[in-house]
């Protein structure tokens, strides 16, 4: 084979003019894959952000970082897994029953000299809906060990709207 056979110019006609017909015009299971392709990117376009995308290096938009809720009669606590940062890299905020967590992770080292890396970098906004009352004054932060720990106390009221429902069988 030579290298003249590996250019996609049309072999019927002397004059060397490009090809005006696409691959998947020609291969009905190109074509089929094609459209196939468009049809996901169109389902999973509706989804925005809430899904990750590892293929850009944007996974922090999937929900990074990873969180652990527990939430018990007198309190709701949060735990953040942050590995690689550190406490002034992390911003905790309050507002209106939405707890966030927001921040930066930044690369050590320079681009040019890193050939693969599965590790992610850039900014980072997580928010958490709590549906009750806290008691915003007594709300703690602890950092430690790339591990964010949130305590959030529950107010009186809150604490007394707990119901227990008994289960029958």
């Amino acid at each position: 084979m030579s290298v003249r056979d590996l250019i996609p110019w049309n072999r019927n006609n002397g004059n060397q003019v490009p090809s005006i017909l696409r691959d998947d015009d020609r291969d009905p299971f190109l074509s089929l894959h094609r459209e196939v392709n468009r049809l996901f990117d169109d389902v999973f376009r509706g989804f925005g952000s809430s899904l990750p995308s590892f293929a850009n290096g944007s996974a922090f938009t999937a929900g990074w970082p990873n969180v652990e809720i527990s939430d018990t009669d007198k309190e709701i606590k949060v735990t953040a897994e942050v590995p690689g940062l550190e406490e002034k890299d992390i911003e905790v905020l309050l507002n209106d029953g939405v707890l966030t967590l927001r921040g930066e992770k930044r690369s050590e080292t320079e681009d040019k000299d890193r050939q693969f890396s599965e590790r992610y970098y850039g900014r980072f906004e997580r928010r958490i809906p709590l549906g009750i009352e806290v008691k915003d004054d007594q709300v703690d932060a602890r950092f430690k060990n790339g591990v964010l720990t949130v305590t959030l106390p529950k107010s009186e009221k809150a604490q007394s709207q707990v119901k227990r429902i008994a289960i029958k069988s």
